[in-house]
């Protein structure tokens, strides 16, 4: 799963957040302090959802980064070890000739 995806889902919540709301607001049975009040606890919700999202997506970010510096120093060792017995070889060979 890409970031983007991750980052459109937040997107589509927040934007079903609105329009739920709206209709709320247009069709509550409440009064208008019951209707605030849940409102802005379904606003602290999504905040709460988008800043939980954002942080398992910095994480997720944070762990891809260290293992691929991990794959980066493995392939490096790697390559420097076939460079160093390729010389080796190249050193052996021409002693021989």
């Amino acid at each position: 799963m890409s970031e983007d995806n991750g980052g459109s889902k937040v997107s589509v919540f927040l934007v079903g957040l609105g329009i739920g709301a709206l209709v709320g607001l247009l069709f509550a049975p409440k009064s208008g302090e019951d209707t605030r009040e849940y409102l802005s606890g379904k606003a602290d919700e999504g905040r709460d959802y988008a800043q939980r999202k954002a942080r398992e997506l910095r994480e997720r970010a944070e762990d891809l980064l260290e293992r691929s510096k991990e794959i980066m120093d493995r392939q490096k060792d790697a390559i420097s070890t076939a460079v160093e017995a390729g010389k080796d070889t190249y050193k052996r060979e021409s002693r021989a000739s």
